[in-house]
């Protein structure tokens, strides 16, 4: 048997869109990694995503892909009512994990995601990369050190055009909807600047059809007594509206473009000593992701999206659903 090359051997859980972007590009410059195997519910689109992305092995099944032995990690790009599913099936393979957000279909099965985890010692990780640029790592030492001071409202917003409703993200059945494919951004941010996970207060939804939400916005109020909102669309009259806004008793720090910051960003601060711009790498916030999953498998390093992190984002997307008149999403 020939001796494996150094590095953690990562699988794809099918020929997701999201996959080369997130996964095939960065881990061309990681040395640390290799993608070296996919699978796809339908073989041929494996083949062809393997044939095109420079994948070595192509597996017939998910399970097949699991199971293999030469694999150290599994990226699961799956729609939204999957994840938790495979994540389980990975997790019990002894295989480390990069979920794609969001990462279950709702917080309780987040919780048995997380429960799993915990007990395996295993990696498991959701893909919300902004949170590794320095984009986002930097808004959040602003916001820590005081420079704004006594928070007052924080705003969080993640719009963008998808006319295409044939998408499975408007599918009910597999976990869709606007506040699961673009709100869960924006609930992160909320909770990452804000400090906490809030409470919601109120939220109205604009509907592509029964239970399944194209834009979204929500009210809520976190324990220390400032106040904020949550915006998030699919398809609405905000075509695309990308932008996170802290403002305390002595200044406001406004992102645009915090969860894509290497195609254009701006982060900007006014306080009593005047106004700046502050300017950032251009490399993608997948690659900051990817070093952080290696450096946890590899060196035991700490993630910021854990599986409990998880736990609490997916707690208030089931809220804001429920205020809204709507249900949680279920697993497929």
């Amino acid at each position: 048997m020939s001796e494996r090359a150094p590095g953690l051997r990562i699988g794809i859980l099918g020929a997701a869109n999201i996959a080369p972007q997130a996964l095939i590009d960065p881990a061309r410059d990681n040395a640390d990694v290799v993608v070296a195997a996919i699978a796809a519910r339908d073989v041929s689109r494996a083949e062809a995503f393997a044939a095109k992305h420079g994948v070595a092995r192509v597996h017939r099944s998910y399970e097949a892909l699991i199971a293999d032995p030469d694999i150290d990690a599994v990226y699961n790009p799956l729609p939204n009512g999957l994840h938790g599913r495979w994540t389980r099936h990975a997790i019990a393979a002894g295989k480390h994990v990069l979920c794609e957000k969001p990462f279950a279909a709702n917080a309780d099965e987040a919780r048995e995601v997380a429960e799993l985890a915990a007990r395996s010692g295993l990696v498991v990780m959701e893909a919300f990369h902004h949170r590794y640029h320095p984009l986002m790592l930097r808004a959040e030492e602003i916001v820590a050190s005081g420079e704004l001071g006594t928070l007052r409202r924080v705003d969080a917003a993640f719009c963008f055009p998808l006319p295409k409703f044939s998408d499975i993200r408007y599918d009910f059945a597999l976990a869709g909807g606007a506040t699961m494919d673009a709100g869960c951004y924006a609930i992160h941010m909320l909770r990452t600047l804000g400090g906490s996970t809030p409470k919601v207060v109120a939220a109205q939804a604009k509907l592509r059809a029964a239970e399944v939400d194209r834009a979204m916005t929500a009210t809520v109020h976190f324990a220390d007594g400032h106040t904020g909102s949550m915006s998030c669309s699919m398809w609405s009259a905000s075509l695309l509206r990308v932008s996170a806004t802290v403002a305390g008793d002595r200044g406001q720090l406004r992102v645009i473009n915090p969860v894509l910051p290497h195609l254009f960003h701006r982060l900007t601060v006014r306080s009593g000593e005047g106004v700046r711009t502050e300017r950032f790498p251009r490399r993608t916030s997948y690659a900051y992701q990817l070093d952080a999953f290696v450096a946890a498998v590899l060196h035991g390093e700490p993630v910021k999206t854990t599986p409990q992190d998880a736990i609490e984002n997916m707690a208030v997307i089931d809220d804001i659903y429920r205020v809204a008149g709507l249900s949680p999403r279920r697993p497929t």
